[in-house]
């Protein structure tokens, strides 16, 4: 299909525009999609634009605005910047905007904390936590459905897991 603009080259934009119901097409090439005011291409990807475009997308208008104001009292970055760039200025940017970010953290990672593989060797105490946590929503599964002797048994072995990590963090 030749292009509808120029009609000389082929056409690769395809444009479909629905306003009110009335269903406009343009089938474009490269060159009159790219003079065209009526849409933009940026052809470059940027990590930043899409960081950006996710805060915006996941954080409402409210808490965008409060997020604003806020500076980084150790180096002066304001939300907004972080916001534009993707990258803090300090270390004590993550504590500045952390109430911002973990609703971020959340829709991005649907959890604000890490739940993913741990490496076999990485230490004893974050494996005992993590089988903590599933034993206790095990738990509460079973207490829900009201079968205490099974979630009595789950809670004699998360106080003897947590026994065990008090001892190692005596040691």
């Amino acid at each position: 299909m030749l292009c509808q603009v120029c009609k000389k080259k082929e056409a690769t934009v395809h444009y479909t525009k629905i306003i009110n119901g009335q269903i406009e097409e343009l089938h474009m090439c490269d060159e009159c999609a790219a003079n065209n005011n009526e849409f933009e291409f940026d052809t470059t990807f940027s990590f930043h634009k899409l960081l950006t475009g996710l805060i915006d997308s996941i954080q409402g208008e409210t808490i965008k605005k409060e997020a604003e104001e806020i500076t980084c009292p150790f180096c002066g970055l304001t939300y907004a910047e972080f916001r534009q760039t993707g990258k803090f200025g300090c270390s004590q940017c993550y504590n500045t905007f952390k109430s911002s970010l973990n609703p971020l953290f959340r829709g991005i990672h649907g959890y604000n904390k890490h739940i993913g593989k741990v490496p076999k060797r990485a230490n004893k105490t974050l494996a005992q936590k993590r089988e903590i946590d599933k034993l206790r929503n095990k738990m509460n599964e079973l207490v829900a459905n009201e079968a205490f002797e099974e979630a009595a048994i789950l809670r004699d072995k998360i106080k003897k897991l947590e026994n065990e990590l008090d001892g190692q963090r005596g040691e």
